[in-house]
């Protein structure tokens, strides 16, 4: 139950504006677009765009698509935040909460396998 408030209280974090703007010649959202795999598997994070509300237009494969039922984006500082929700068949609430880090060009973080009530750390490194 604990890692379901959690999950929450990121997504109200993303949801409310609580993220300042990017810090000039820090990273803008923008540079999550692109498609991401997962260093231990053939997991695909394709990021399409980033809109001003900071609602992020994303797809997940495996290696069929995964329904992304949310996916937000914010810049606190210079730091990039990305949290993406999966629902579908096998994927019950599933998240990943990622940090984008500019040098290596990675998105790293915690993905949360709902129905096993499981926690892992992540790493995605980008395709294009």
């Amino acid at each position: 139950m604990k890692s379901f408030w959690f999950g929450w209280a990121w997504l109200l974090i993303l949801a409310g504006g609580c993220g300042k703007p990017a810090t000039p010649g820090g990273p803008s959202l923008q540079s999550l677009v692109g498609r991401w795999e997962r260093a231990d598997g053939g997991y695909v994070l394709q990021i399409d765009d980033v809109q001003p509300d900071r609602v992020v237009k994303a797809g997940y494969f495996n290696p069929n698509p995964i329904h992304v039922s949310a996916a937000r984006a914010v810049a606190d500082g210079g730091t990039i935040k990305l949290f993406v929700e999966l629902r579908d068949v096998g994927y019950p609430g599933c998240t990943y909460q990622l940090t984008f880090d500019r040098n290596p060009d990675r998105l790293w973080g915690v993905y949360f396998q709902a129905a096993q009530q499981q926690r892992y750390e992540v790493i995605f490194n980008r395709l294009q």
